[in-house]
């Protein structure tokens, strides 16, 4: 990709989300204040993260795969299931990373 194309792009895409962000000052008060609307909105947040997780730990470039940073995702979500603190699921999912990967 050119220099031109690549400055081309960036610059659409900034025009892009500024209208995106200026269209959403426009939106009537009444339709935001909609209790279903609030409702999905709250689920927003969690389903991006949830998305983010699942793609960074099964994807290697164009390929789905099974490795360590699953073994992670799963003690994590063990961790979770027995209310441990966050800071105990990050670490047992960083250890458990970092163990799998080394006895790989």
């Amino acid at each position: 990709m050119n220099t031109v194309m690549t400055w081309s792009v960036l610059l659409g895409t900034s025009v892009l989300c500024y209208a995106i962000k200026l269209v959403g000052y426009l939106v009537p008060a009444r339709w935001l204040a909609n209790e279903r609307l609030q409702r999905i909105n709250s689920l927003i947040p969690v389903v991006l993260l949830s998305a983010l997780v699942v793609a960074q730990a099964l994807a290697m470039k164009t390929h789905i795969v099974l490795d360590h940073r699953m073994a992670g995702v799963a003690a994590a979500f063990a961790a979770l299931m027995a209310r441990a603190p966050f800071p105990v699921v990050v670490i047992s999912a960083a250890v458990t990373s970092a163990l799998v990967y080394r006895w790989h």
